[in-house]
């Protein structure tokens, strides 16, 4: 469902253009010390022998379409980098929103490292990350995350997450961003841009402001992140071929949008990105011969339209959720694996779902029951053990059996599997319009279930089970890291159905030292400079220019529009808020050419060219 917003669009003297501003409050900004790798840094998909490392560059001036930026980059095994074990540098420019992905290669197994970057002689700050073991492995331990909208709290789960300090790794199950208009929270969090996101430029904007959360950029700095997207890194309930919330004749083609989302999340994730189709993010994962996790898809792959509850489509037999493809995929992997347990880490509930008879969301695999049976069968037919789904995307908690043919609830017998559903970060949770009593009396495969809570699950995995343990923040309506424990519950190996636990799964990981991070207690809007770019797009453009900026204070700006040499073609001043802002430029009026976009304060003045098609 969309959400309303206003937006004023101010008209410029002589053209048939517009600035829009957003006039919320907002938490991110950027702090100096950061410069010029405000975004921080991360890490993901740790293999034994190597991990992806991430950052993005934000240059003192946006440059045009084809110049290069050279980044280097160091691996060392201490945190002090005193011992560097891997180095090299690579090129990033406009072209990927200045981005930087490096596929670190030639490291030891179940070892933590750190890593920074340096553009222009300056560093990045240091983050840390841990790869994966090769074979022998005795335990493993995630924290689970999913639905983290930026304007509905502060991301204390990611804090906690930090603060905790012992996991592996941390696995995102998607809706890392939200595309919805801005509606301000807590304190007057509000995303950015305001509209509604459809464009690439729009995309990389809104990820731009959550990375400048500093929650955000210090679980990333910490801790390597195994991630897939859901639907509203394009569009709430969307399907391979469109969403709930995309109108075509207002919105454009969906085959773009989607392909924007895509882009924009390959860039700002630090996603291995597969060299067959590189838009692809259905992968495994092996953490020696504990664990093979599998991340997949069930979104933008292969899913089918979702249809009513009531509707006969609903057991076609060719239904899909997976695609055909990605199905033979996860059947052939699960088949060959000779890992002790076998992790699903999807997008939307496996489990049934009914009351009264009636599916209660045909957006989850309820909607896709013939697929679902049809890998249940395969599951058991080929007698593959140890089968544990993580699920995201509803924003409550669930602990759940996965029943087939002759499910007994006392026993767990005709159970196939066991799943964790996570609750949000952040995202609110929707009334089911059914009570708990009736959904425990026509669903009881499920063991557990709270409606309400936000927080995140940890997840501990040794050679005799497989524990999930139920976090929740004491709130989200202001930053704090308190968290307390909900409900926990095992599935032992060669077992499948869940047993509640009477304890939490013991925190015997000493993981490494933590990477510095950035002193919370400075001022993000102190900078020495009172302007700084961070992003302008498109670059070349065709109609619109996104601009995103931070400014020190509150005041009045000067916004200019020049030809490339240097004639005055439009002009507006107006007040700016202290931190982040952004500008929306309507160009299509202008010819095809180089622009000189410029903003000036009484302190000092920033100048981007723009290459207009």
């Amino acid at each position: 469902m969309k959400k309303n917003l206003l937006l004023a669009f101010l008209s410029i003297i002589g053209f048939q253009s517009f600035f829009s501003q957003n006039n919320y409050n907002v938490r991110s900004g950027l702090i100096p010390q950061l410069a010029p790798f405000y975004h921080g840094v991360a890490s993901g998909d740790p293999l034994s022998d190597r991990v992806i490392i991430w950052t993005r560059v934000t240059p003192n001036s946006p440059t045009l379409p084809g110049e290069i930026l050279t980044v280097n980059w160091r691996v060392a095994s201490d945190v002090d980098m005193n011992n560097i074990v891997a180095s090299g540098s690579t090129t990033t420019s406009s072209l990927r929103d200045y981005t930087v992905k490096v596929d670190v290669t030639g490291l030891s197994s179940k070892t933590c490292y750190y890593y920074d970057f340096s553009y222009d002689g300056i560093n990045s700050i240091i983050g840390r990350m841990k790869t994966a073991p090769a074979s022998t492995a005795d335990s493993v331990r995630f924290a689970v995350v999913s639905c983290s909208d930026y304007q509905d709290g502060y991301f204390n789960a990611y804090a906690s997450i930090v603060e905790r300090n012992d996991i592996d790794a941390v696995i995102h199950l998607g809706d890392y961003i939200y595309e919805y208009e801005a509606t301000p929270g807590p304190d007057g969090r509000a995303s950015e841009p305001a509209n509604e996101i459809i464009s690439l430029s729009d995309y990389r904007t809104r990820y731009s402001h959550y990375r400048l959360d500093a929650d955000l950029r210090n679980v990333h700095q910490q801790y390597a992140f195994i991630s897939v997207w859901d639907d509203h890194e394009t569009a709430n309930n969307s399907w391979k071929d469109g969403a709930g919330n995309h109108t075509p004749g207002t919105e454009g083609d969906w085959s773009i949008r989607k392909s924007s989302g895509k882009q924009a999340y390959l860039e700002w994730m630090p996603v291995r990105e597969q060299s067959a189709d590189t838009t692809r993010i259905y992968r495994k994962i092996s953490y020696g011969n504990l664990l093979n996790l599998y991340m997949l898809d069930t979104r933008l792959e292969g899913r089918e339209e979702q249809v009513g509850a009531t509707s006969a489509e609903t057991n076609n037999p060719d239904r899909t959720i997976l695609g055909l493809d990605q199905y033979n995929w996860l059947a052939s992997e699960l088949q060959a694996s000779t890992a002790q347990w076998n992790i699903l880490g999807q997008q939307v509930m496996m489990a049934p779902l009914k009351a009264l008879g009636l599916i209660l969301n045909t957006d989850q695999w309820d909607g896709y029951p013939a697929e679902r049976t049809k890998l249940y069968n395969h599951i058991l037919d080929n007698n593959i053990q140890n089968i544990v789904v993580l699920t995201g995307d509803i924003h409550t908690s669930w602990a759940n059996d996965l029943p087939h043919t002759g499910y007994n609830s006392s026993t767990g017998a005709g159970s196939v599997g066991v799943e964790y559903v996570i609750t949000s970060v952040t995202s609110p949770s929707s009334p089911l319009g059914v009570s708990s009593a009736i959904i425990s009396a026509a669903n009881p495969h499920i063991k557990w279930s709270e409606l309400t809570k936000k927080g995140y699950l940890v997840l501990d995995i040794n050679q005799e089970r497989v524990q999930g343990d139920y976090w929740f923040c004491n709130n989200i309506t202001s930053a704090s890291t308190a968290v307390s424990l909900g409900n926990k519950f095992y599935v032992n190996s060669g077992e499948r159905f869940l047993r509640n636990s009477s304890a939490e799964s013991a925190r015997n990981h000493s993981n490494c030292t933590q990477a510095p991070m950035v002193d919370p207690t400075i001022n993000v809007n102190n900078l020495n400079n009172s302007l700084v770019w961070i992003g302008a797009y498109p670059n070349p453009f065709e109609k619109e220019i996104t601009v995103q900026y931070n400014a020190a204070k509150q005041g009045k700006i000067t916004v200019k529009v020049l030809s490339q040499d240097g004639k005055l073609l439009q002009t507006k001043e107006y007040q700016t808020l202290n931190g982040l802002n952004y500008l929306k430029i309507d160009g299509e009026n202008l010819n095809s050419g180089i622009y000189q976009i410029q903003i000036t304060d009484n302190k000092s003045n920033k100048l981007v060219r723009m290459v207009k098609l």
